[in-house]
């Protein structure tokens, strides 16, 4: 155990470890990009490895320490001794070769900053392993994530040869220009994605009016006032959830039948809201406890009533919360498919999810299932992304208050 806490078989094994990895990624970041064959050699990237971490250990400048280790890397992945053998064209061996000795240079002088050859301390070596276990999740999570994404996108934009000849061929033909996009095209002309993102959306919108018209006066008279039950509904808002959807599945196509309702926008409208209202109601209810009650006990005193009160202090002070709760449960309507999939069955009526899923048949080409789940996702991700700073404010801030 003492030895491991030495810099010279730390840095080594980290160094190891990381390039190996990091030739890994390249490996596959790259045959997704150009359609060639790469793949990364175990012994000789633990051996480059490790002596990239003997250097960033050695060398006590960070420009100098950055040099010494992408140049080597660099040369003799040119040569064809570096931890990538690439069965691949000589042009996308030096992409790689690039790409390698910049992301190693960097990155080892990152994880081994302040990791000495000689003796070190438990903190010492526990940051450097703290560090490359993080550079490590990066990068696993990230392509988690992205790969499946790629793959989706990539595969909307070939053609079906394209796709028959070699499935696993993610490269681009960039000459084609716009004929890449011929699957969206097709879509929106052949197949009615134009209207089954306007149902889908105005579907979302109207469940988030109908969430908030039941969720705010709710969570404001859990979190204000005094009534007997009060604990008992508080502490049960949730308790449908412990019921899978697909239990309630078969009762509620049977009353949507019974009452006309089943293959109609408006039973879709009515349904959405009873799996969205529970989890607004719970996340508004902490924001309310934790707004300041002295401020609504003034607006009281002037003479505002109950509702004054709430529609006139109460809700402006709570518009994070109300913005985060908003684009939640517009989310879960937008991306919501077993309620779509079981009552709707006129395609005149389908949502995005329900058509996305009619694109599932052999009949139907590969490319316009990956295009319209690229539909239906990049809408919703481009909102988060761009929301996500409010929604966070919000939901925090109620967390804390409450």
């Amino acid at each position: 155990m003492r030895v491991l806490r030495f810099g010279y078989v730390t840095g080594p094994l980290i160094g190891a470890l990381w390039l190996f990895i990091l030739a890994t990624t390249v490996s596959i970041t790259l045959s997704f990009a150009t359609g060639d064959a790469f793949r990364p050699a175990l012994i000789i990237s633990l051996i480059v490895g490790a002596a990239s971490g003997v250097v960033a250990a050695l060398a006590h400048d960070r420009k100098i320490r950055i040099a010494m280790i992408a140049a080597p890397v660099f040369m003799l992945t040119l040569i064809g001794l570096g931890p990538m053998v690439m069965e691949s064209t000589a042009t996308s061996e030096s992409i790689a070769a690039v790409l390698l000795a910049l992301v190693i240079g960097w990155s080892m002088v990152a994880i081994m900053e302040d990791v000495p050859m000689g003796p070190l301390t438990r903190h010492e070596m526990e940051e450097a392993w703290i560090r490359f276990l993080t550079g490590f999740g990066y990068i696993f999570f990230t392509a988690i994530v992205l790969i499946p994404f790629y793959v989706m996108v990539m595969t909307s934009l070939k053609s079906q040869s394209a796709l028959l000849q070699n499935p696993l061929d993610f490269s681009l033909d960039l000459d084609k220009g716009w004929a890449l996009f011929r699957s969206y095209h097709e879509l929106f002309r052949d197949f009615n994605f134009g209207t089954y993102m306007w149902t889908s959306f105005y579907v979302s919108v109207l469940t988030v009016f109908i969430t908030l018209a039941f969720s705010i006066p709710g969570a404001y008279a859990v979190a204000r006032l005094r009534f007997r039950g009060q604990k008992a509904f508080s502490r049960s808002i949730l308790l449908i959830y412990m019921v899978p959807m697909i239990v309630l599945a078969l009762p509620i196509y049977i009353a949507f039948s019974v009452t006309g309702l089943r293959n109609t926008v408006l039973g879709i409208v009515m349904i959405y809201p009873v799996t969205t209202i529970p989890v607004a109601l719970y996340m508004l209810q902490g924001y309310f406890r934790g707004l300041p009650p002295e401020v609504e006990e003034a607006g009281l005193m002037d003479g505002l009533n109950r509702l004054q009160v709430i529609w006139k202090i109460t809700l402006p002070l709570a518009l994070p919360a109300l913005a985060s709760v908003s684009l939640y449960v517009f989310m879960i309507a937008w991306n919501e498919f077993l309620l779509a999939f079981m009552l709707l069955d006129d395609p005149s009526k389908f949502t995005l999810t329900r058509g996305v899923a009619m694109l599932n048949s052999s009949e139907i080409p590969r490319e316009h299932l990956m295009a319209g789940a690229v539909i239906a996702t990049v809408p919703v991700m481009v909102l988060f992304l761009g929301l996500e700073k409010f929604m966070t404010k919000g939901l925090t801030a109620g967390s804390v208050k409450g």
